[in-house]
């Protein structure tokens, strides 16, 4: 055993329990944290995923219909349907979009014109936010 597979074994065995799961890269172990999410941002992903699947169920298209649809694997699928917060944000409004589910606002040119005014808002902000330098107390 190398010396750099030995370190990585160590490290494994003496990291707490801050790390839900290891994921191999080249014979080594990478530890990831697992990401907390507030309720109500758990309730949203939960309904949506709900929404999504009452619109698959309306269209009458059972999970393998909806995911071929999407260009996506039917456990993604049903893991948009569960609300699970791994899944790319692109994939719930894809899927969304194709059942019928009205994201912001039902007309498209509302979207549109609600998008051309952030855009306005964000032109006229800051490119970057800087954190203001420590005060420094020069009072002796």
């Amino acid at each position: 055993m190398t010396p750099a597979k030995v370190m990585a074994i160590i490290i494994v065995v003496c990291i707490p329990n801050g790390c839900n799961n290891i994921q191999f890269m080249g014979g080594l172990r990478k530890m990831t944290k697992k990401r907390i999410y507030s309720k109500y941002t758990r309730e949203a992903l939960c309904l949506l995923g709900k929404l999504i699947q009452l619109g698959r169920k309306k269209h009458n298209w059972n999970e393998s219909d909806l995911a071929e649809r999407a260009g996506i694997a039917r456990a993604t699928l049903q893991k948009i349907e569960k609300g699970h917060s791994g899944c790319a944000i692109g994939l719930f409004f894809e899927v969304a979009v194709l059942v019928g589910v009205k994201l912001f606002d039902p007309e498209r040119s509302s979207l549109a014109h609600h998008l051309e005014q952030t855009d306005e808002k964000l032109t006229v902000l800051p490119k970057k936010i800087r954190r203001n330098a420590m005060m420094v107390d020069d009072e002796f």
